[in-house]
């Protein structure tokens, strides 16, 4: 059998970091998915509220990519170079849903 190498440690703040690290993270993510359910009861549906879903899912995609996937150690150049074709693909999405609604009202309305 392999030996199993653990670190002890006698410290009752070992770790007190990282914990309030996790603490802030899942707090952050709470309050942006509490305000994703409130809009999605509260505001009627039509492009205002597909945009603010957009924007809300892309900040949260980049905190949990910033956090977890550690994005927001690297250096500017590798977050500018994800962040610029997402902001494309965003603004793509919404003028198809802008032009399709536009369409779809211009044959059916």
């Amino acid at each position: 059998m392999a030996d199993a190498h653990h670190i002890q440690s006698n410290d009752p703040n070992a770790g007190a970091e990282q914990r309030k690290a996790i603490w802030k993270t899942f707090w952050i993510l709470l309050i942006l998915t509490a305000l994703e359910f409130l809009i999605a009861f509260t505001v009627a549906h039509g492009t205002l509220k597909v945009t603010i879903f957009i924007v809300m899912t892309i900040v949260k995609a980049f905190y949990i990519v910033g956090e977890f996937m550690h994005l927001k150690h690297e250096t500017k150049g590798l977050i500018w170079s994800i962040l610029i074709p997402i902001v494309f693909v965003a603004w793509l999405i919404l003028a198809l849903l802008l032009e399709g609604n536009a369409v779809f009202e211009a044959i059916f309305g």
